[in-house]
């Protein structure tokens, strides 16, 4: 009997995707490179189910209905472009590759143009929910070759996570807009673990709260508009103890690992031109609670001490579940800002109400106001910026004094607050009509000719001015980077 998807890779996110689909009745055959996994996998998690192993890559495309459809559940780079080499001679015009990994979207572009000149249809899927997720139902993002996705679409929208009744993987565009879809879910996530960090912080240093205490107040918090995959772990989290019964949190080092997506977010940012001030703050919080050993010798020598935070707990709860809610709504908004530039770059067409949907249920950002971004969206696609939403703006106003006081109050106490406070100060320069760049365009007309744009004459029109007396009127060419 042939199978209706043949799967690469036996790392959790592959193993239960397989085991997802056979829930499906679809018929998954299952390749590895290390072919002693695929026994354990069939002995174990997948016996008594329709999963069939293939120990070469020939008798996987063999056991496959045609057009054949796999799907690369492998570590990112080289060894995805390994398995597409090794691939190639087995497949024929109409096959489907499919990337399921954290591919970067750049990589995603190549490939697809490569194996196009082949025949071969390539998608590059994003997948976000973890183990628990590819087990009992993902968020998916597919992009690449449109013409394999009425092929890719039951399977894929049958094991996707649903939310009233609505898949959570839908077409995303052509090329590597999926990955690109997916990388920004990642950014965004990292803003959003930063955030909710930096609450945990305020608590914990600032209102000298115990972990029984937080793990009430993130409780609380979820059944607020707060109401989140991440904040529900996090409670979860602080209530977790060790063996000893002390709180497990406590003995966990402070030293924040990454795989990358979140770093691809911030440098895509800037080649694109667009401030995401707090997911690349996010980043370099991890960055900087790496430098583990410096910071504690830096503690001593400088004889940094967090001031307690007085007045009322409950009002500075109140006022730190607004900051954290209006922190969280820029995370967002600036990450759907670069994903309309980028598709206005790259010709993508992206419908961002359909993303918002798709990250409704199953992935690790969703949260009770996707369901807010996707009405935003659906009733005006050419939203510029998310707080201009009527919604959006209602909400970031009436959280504006209680943000302003937390963020004031982390600064004079001195608990880091990096991307709440980032937030804020996005929100104030963007709402800003008149900047002090006008002063940055003097300063580089002065030293480099750079020129400058007049508030009293058309737009596009650029002026030099001789600041010394002895610096001459020819100007430098003007262009962004």
């Amino acid at each position: 009997m042939k199978s209706d998807i043949g799967v690469i890779g036996l790392a959790v996110m592959g193993q239960n995707l397989m085991l997802n689909m056979n829930d499906h009745q679809i018929k998954v055959v299952v390749h590895n490179r290390t072919t002693s996994k695929i026994d354990d996998f069939l002995a174990g998690p997948a016996q008594g189910t329709q999963i069939t192993g293939a120990f070469t890559l020939k008798a996987l495309t063999d056991r496959l209905e045609r057009p054949r459809r796999i799907m690369l559940m492998v570590r990112a780079g080289e060894v995805v472009d390994g398995f597409i080499e090794s691939l190639l001679p087995l497949l024929e015009p109409g096959d489907i590759l499919i990337d399921g990994g954290n591919a970067n979207y750049v990589d995603t572009n190549r490939r697809v143009a490569a194996l196009q000149q082949h025949g071969i249809h390539y998608i590059g899927a994003g997948v976000s929910g973890g183990e628990e997720g590819a087990r009992h139902g993902p968020s998916i993002m597919p992009g690449g070759a449109i013409e394999a996705w009425p092929q890719v679409k039951p399977i894929f929208q049958a094991i996707a996570a649903t939310v009233d009744g609505v898949p959570c993987c839908d077409w995303v565009g052509t090329d590597g807009a999926g990955h690109f879809v997916k990388m920004v879910h990642n950014g965004i996530e990292y803003g959003d673990m930063q955030l909710i960090a930096e609450a945990y912080h305020f608590m914990k240093a600032g209102l000298g709260m115990s972990h029984a205490q937080m793990q009430a107040t993130f409780a609380a918090w979820q059944e607020s508009e707060l109401d989140s995959y991440l904040i529900e772990i996090t409670t979860d989290i602080l209530g977790f103890t060790d063996d000893d019964g002390a709180p497990l949190l406590d003995k966990i080092l402070d030293a924040a690992g990454q795989k990358g997506t979140g770093k691809w977010t911030g440098i895509n940012a800037l080649e694109l031109g667009i401030p995401l001030t707090l997911i690349t703050g996010a980043v370099f919080a991890r960055c900087l609670s790496a430098l583990k050993p410096e910071r504690e010798a830096a503690e001593v020598l400088f004889g940094h001490k967090v001031e307690p935070v007085t007045g009322d707990q409950a009002q500075w709860l109140e006022a730190l579940r607004q900051a954290l809610l209006a922190s969280k709504v820029i995370s967002y908004a600036q990450g759907f800002m670069l994903m309309r530039q980028a598709s206005e770059e790259y010709g993508w067409n992206l419908n961002y109400g359909n993303v918002a949907m798709m990250w409704r249920g199953g992935c690790i950002i969703r949260s009770a106001f996707l369901g807010n971004i996707c009405d935003a969206f659906r009733k005006d696609d050419a939203l510029p910026f998310l707080g201009c939403d009527t919604y959006f703006k209602t909400l970031l106003l009436r959280c504006l004094p209680a943000w302003r006081q937390v963020a004031a109050c982390s600064l004079a106490s001195g608990i880091p607050m990096p991307c709440t406070t980032s937030a804020l100060a996005f929100l104030d320069g963007y709402t800003t009509a008149r900047l002090p760049a006008n002063l940055l365009q003097a300063q580089r007309d002065y030293f480099g000719a750079h020129r400058y744009e007049r508030t009293d004459r058309a737009r596009g029109e650029f002026f030099h001015t001789n600041w010394t007396g002895s610096g001459g009127d020819t100007a430098s060419s003007t262009y962004d980077v």
